[in-house]
């Protein structure tokens, strides 16, 4: 792993016990990023973060050791479980939350619940059997279980909410304000918050619901990481399946993800990848939680290397060695343009970002620049990578059901994505 995104600073020259170095070593952790080396020296001493680092920075391992020192450190005589809750925007985020802190806390005795909407309900229910030192989840489910009053919130001693942007954008906002305003207030636990970008809305919240939270903020000056060589082309309609055919054959990526705007879209073109020779998935809202985790561990596995996704897979997803992000469609909103490319070049290692500035989508560059106070140099089409393309078969249309409401769907809705 390329190591030039660390600092001097050891995560041994800082206030954590033995037993939690103990586990960093073993996982190869020696030394703290940027967020981690501003971040944990407040956090250790009980001081509130509200911290802003572009994704795939360690943001997890900082709150992560922050919380387990914090229990550790507790000395009363009789303690009440749970004692730390760590919400987040996606099932997929809390799960490598829930991996990492199983890494990194092996030796510590703790028990965790992973909490999350959509699939396990009785396997998650099954696990407070057990006293649950940390809840780590998503909002929606950990409601449902608290208002069964499975667990209490009256004894939380350390609360974290990631990606604090994204739970804005996802509505979970009244979900939060429910669960902070049945903790101990801000004064008697620690608190932390991160996110890809502090907004208005985001500090807002840490101040309202916070101790008097210190604003860490890394590379401010940069949205996107140096380590992301960005490019695009700029391809008619018709160009961007054959242009995709032969991106794909000249970087021949190690591991690469293909970004569209709609579950229609996303279809659409694995018909055609898979009529041209590869192997490729589709990860979108409406896959069922079985198969989207399915897929995600045939991805990083090598058992499968190509990806076509929607916008659910921006944010949350901790894939190591992903070597190219590819914008089919330039997102709608600046800021998935960052989430989406910060999908490569994680932890140091190198990445590129290649994004079709098409006809539909053209108005979202000038946009995305601004945000990222750059421009993604444009580079011109070489006539001999519109690869020719084998055409999908045709699929049979669905015979209309007189007895349903309505025909098969005629297009004119918008697709889920």
């Amino acid at each position: 792993m390329n190591t030039t995104h660390l600092t001097q600073t050891r995560f041994s020259n800082l206030e954590l016990s033995d037993v939690i170095l103990k586990g960093l070593t073993e996982a190869g952790f020696i030394h703290c990023t940027p967020i981690q080396d501003k971040s944990l020296p407040l956090s250790l001493r009980g001081k509130d973060i509200a911290g802003q680092a572009q994704t795939g920075t360690g943001k997890t391992a900082t709150f992560l050791l922050a919380t387990f020192q914090h229990l550790i450190n507790d000395e009363s005589e009789k303690i009440k479980n749970p004692r730390a809750l760590i919400l987040a925007p996606t099932r997929e985020l809390a799960i490598q939350i829930h991996k990492d802190a199983l890494l990194l806390g092996k030796h510590l005795g703790l028990k965790f619940a992973l909490i999350y909407g959509g699939t396990d309900y009785q396997k998650q229910l099954d696990s407070f059997k057990d006293n649950i030192d940390i809840i780590i989840g998503t909002p929606g489910r950990i409601i449902d279980f608290y208002k069964q009053k499975i667990f209490t919130l009256d004894n939380i001693q350390v609360m974290v909410l990631d990606e604090a942007d994204r739970m804005f954008d996802l509505g979970f906002i009244a979900d939060i304000r429910f669960l902070l305003r049945r903790m101990p207030e801000a004064e008697k636990r620690l608190s932390m918050l991160f996110s890809a970008t502090l907004s208005y809305k985001v500090t807002e919240l840490a101040y309202e619901h916070m101790n008097n939270p210190v604003l860490v903020k890394i590379e401010t000056e940069e949205v996107t990481s140096t380590s992301i060589k960005q490019t695009a082309f700029c391809p008619s309609n018709e160009q961007k399946v054959p242009l995709l055919l032969g991106v794909l054959k000249h970087y021949q990526p190690q591991r690469s993800i293909v970004f569209v705007n709609t579950k229609r879209c996303a279809e659409r073109l694995y018909d055609y990848l898979s009529a041209n020779g590869y192997k490729v998935a589709v990860l979108s809202g409406d896959v069922a939680q079985e198969k989207r985790q399915r897929l995600l561990t045939d991805f990083q596995n090598n058992k499968l290397t190509l990806m076509i996704a929607t916008d659910v897979a921006a944010r949350g997803l901790h894939i190591a060695d992903v070597s190219h992000v590819i914008n089919y469609d330039l997102p709608q909103e600046a800021e998935d343009y960052v989430h989406r490319i910060g999908r490569t070049a994680r932890f140091g290692a190198k990445g590129e970002a290649i994004s079709f500035i098409c006809e539909e989508y053209a108005y979202s560059m000038p946009d995305i620049e601004e945000y990222i106070a750059q421009k993604v140099p444009v580079s011109s089409i070489d006539p001999d990578w519109l690869l020719e393309v084998i055409e999908p078969p045709k699929k049979a249309a669905k015979p209309f059901n007189p007895h349903t409401k309505r025909p098969p769907h005629s297009g004119k809705s918008k697709p889920r994505s």
